[in-house]
């Protein structure tokens, strides 16, 4: 069987190059748009994007040939790379469902988190998305927010403690390691009622099944990985089915394994829901709130069982591993920048006096209306260190993209809209969009944060086409297909920041001052020539009041 499907597939390839060459010798499609050189036929374009660290290329490309551009993939294909807000607020806003995803990159998505929302198209992501959003609402946001902040202060406690046991009066943290702990703990809780116990005793079979799940199955890439990933739009989809079903693979193993154990525990949480109902017990999770949701739905619009598992792996996987990798990126600039770092902890404390005399012991969301200098700072890093630093779409028919500003073709041609051809594949480069100094001013590509406290929009470009759900930053993408859990994301940001930075002083290891952008699906931190070890932010981390 393997060697057939090999077969059809060195075929389909074979079919697509002389295609590619006869389409590009006439100028067809978006050949005649500018790009940078491809230094490989095979490779095109791919080995820069993918090598090189997050948004390397993106950010040199935008600067030369400006917000829509052509690049090469494999055996010469041609595809864009989107980073011109008005193309953007097109594809995501106007033609959210008609500029799909990639269909073998979905089947990545199929991997680790089956038929949910990152999966679906059309009607199906509708439907789904219907009966998620009522557990993602502001309301939701606010009820979860105690519990953000109940793991966040229990990460407090281990670091305090570590450090009182340290004789240098401080102790150096891997950063993304412990957040990732503590994150998972909390979106346990808030999205299940379950506990992973990573915190307190190293986590359960399921939560060390997850940790670092990512690096481990789609880490720095080798170029035949690169290529595989980039060419299998050439063979046949069924081909590709069956090596995410039966691939033999490490990392392919690895996924089905914690998709299993995930499926396991989704039984659990279940059958312990339905004995809580028989019970009369409710729970306000989001797994309850989901199911409450689906059985106010007709049964026609209901989610089943298998989407409801999906959905499950995809809040546990979303859940902890893009906020913990934020809430790094975030200490990552405050260690950088200690003088930041000093108002911020003191605008935290102020507003903590507050809470306080009021009567409270605790943070609320209506404080962070008060507190602009935290705001601030938690855009600027999303805004610097989107983890989804690309998305990748195709069209789904003939199109004609708008731009914002108008392109000089090869030929010569000035033009203000583009034809894209049914098929072709896109990169909205996210990372490139939020440095985008056509957009966010000539300072784009310096962290400052007081761009937010001067304008409530960063200093967004006027007239600039509306694009992100927070700040109109791309970083929780945009239109109908931006991240549900959003807001539950940013709300638990601010818990982990008023924690820890009115806790702790950050500051720079000298391994941290060689971090990379290391791309694993997402963006995440890793220290030059260490890549063996994985994710790593090592930070040296002493009691604020030792200040």
């Amino acid at each position: 069987m393997e060697r057939v499907y090999a077969t059809v597939a060195a075929s389909f390839i074979f079919f697509h190059v002389i295609r590619t060459i006869y389409r590009r010798l006439l100028r067809f499609g978006i050949s005649d748009i500018p790009g940078p050189s491809s230094p490989s036929f095979v490779y095109g374009n791919l080995l820069q994007i993918f090598q090189e660290q997050a948004g390397t290329y993106d950010f040199a490309w935008q600067e030369e040939f400006g917000g829509v551009f052509r690049v090469r993939g494999p055996f010469g294909d041609d595809r864009l790379m989107i980073s011109d807000p008005e193309t953007l607020h097109y594809m995501f806003h106007t033609s959210g469902y008609d500029i799909i995803k990639q269909p073998e990159r979905k089947e990545l998505s199929r991997l680790l988190t089956g038929r949910g929302l990152i999966w679906a198209e059309g009607d199906v992501h509708k439907r789904q998305r219907k009966v998620m959003n009522p557990a993602f609402g502001p309301a939701e946001a606010k009820a979860f927010f105690p519990v953000f902040l109940e793991y966040a202060n229990q990460l407090v406690v281990r670091w305090q403690d570590i450090i009182a046991e340290s004789s240098e009066g401080g102790a150096v943290f891997n950063i993304p390691n412990w957040l990732g702990r503590a994150t998972m703990d909390a979106i346990g809780v808030a999205a299940f009622s379950y506990r992973f116990g990573m915190l307190s005793d190293g986590g359960n079979e399921l939560a060390k099944a997850y940790n670092n799940i990512l690096q481990e199955t789609h880490g720095r890439a080798s170029p035949g990985r690169i290529l595989f990933q980039n060419a299998a739009h050439l063979i046949p989809l069924r081909v590709i089915e069956w090596i995410t079903d039966h691939g033999k693979a490490k990392p392919i193993t690895r996924a089905r394994e914690v998709t299993a154990m995930a499926n396991r525990v989704a039984d659990d949480l279940l059958a312990q829901q339905s004995e809580a109902v028989l019970q009369g017990r409710r729970s306000r999770d989001i797994m309850s709130l989901v199911g409450k949701s689906n059985l106010s739905e007709d049964k026609k619009s209901r989610i089943d069982k298998d989407e409801l598992y999906s959905q499950l792996r995809t809040v546990m996987l979303a859940g902890y591993e893009t906020t913990s990798n934020s809430l790094s990126w975030t200490l990552y600039e405050l260690a950088k920048h200690p003088d930041l770092q000093t108002r911020l902890r003191s605008e935290i404390l102020h507003t903590q006096g507050r809470v306080r005399a009021r009567g409270d012991e605790f943070f609320s969301l209506a404080d962070f209306d008060d507190m602009p200098l935290t705001t601030a700072v938690i855009k600027e890093s999303l805004r610097m260190h989107p983890v989804a630093h690309q998305m990748y779409r195709q069209t789904s028919k003939d199109d004609i993209f708008p731009l914002s500003k108008p392109i000089r073709m090869l030929s010569g041609k000035l033009v203000h809209e583009i034809f894209v051809p049914k098929g072709t594949r896109l990169i909205a480069a996210v990372a490139a969009y939020n440095r985008n100094k056509a957009v966010w001013g000539a300072d784009a590509d310096v962290f400052n944060p007081e761009r937010w406290i001067q304008s409530p929009d960063g200093g967004r470009a006027s007239g600039a086409a509306p694009v992100g759900t927070y700040g109109n930053l791309m970083t929780f993408g945009g239109g109908v297909r931006a991240c549900i859990g959003w807001r539950l994301a940013v709300a638990e940001m601010q818990a982990f920041v008023v924690e820890l930075v009115g806790s702790f002083k950050f500051s720079l290891t000298e391994e941290a001052k060689n971090i990379r952008r290391d791309v694993a699906l997402v963006m995440i931190p890793t220290v030059e020539g260490q890549i063996d070890k994985g994710m790593q932010l090592p930070l040296r981390v002493t009691l604020a009041l030792e200040e």
